[in-house]
């Protein structure tokens, strides 16, 4: 879900609720209230969506090709070779 679409649908979910409160009959601060209520719930439950999408993606094109090439270079390596971290641009 991209961040415009969150967005729009929080507005609409916090007007809702404010105007649910209203014709409930709720004071002012109890409609305050309800709606901090509201707007936290809504942010966590984005940020656990994000997370749990991130946490599912699949690995990347780079980090695929970065584990071959270090599964190739330890298979063909000598005993006593050194490996870097730093590779040399030449």
């Amino acid at each position: 879900m991209s961040l415009p679409k969150f967005i729009i649908g929080m507005v609409f979910a916090l007007a809702i609720v404010v105007a649910w409160s209203y014709f409930d009959g709720a004071s002012l601060g109890t409609i305050i209230l309800r709606a901090i209520i509201c707007a936290v719930v809504v942010q966590v439950g984005y940020f656990l969506l994000v997370y749990a999408m991130v946490a599912r993606s699949a690995p990347t094109s780079a980090d695929k090709a970065r584990e071959a090439e270090r599964a190739m270079s330890t298979e063909n390596a000598a005993n006593n070779e050194k490996f870097s971290t730093r590779r040399s641009i030449h």
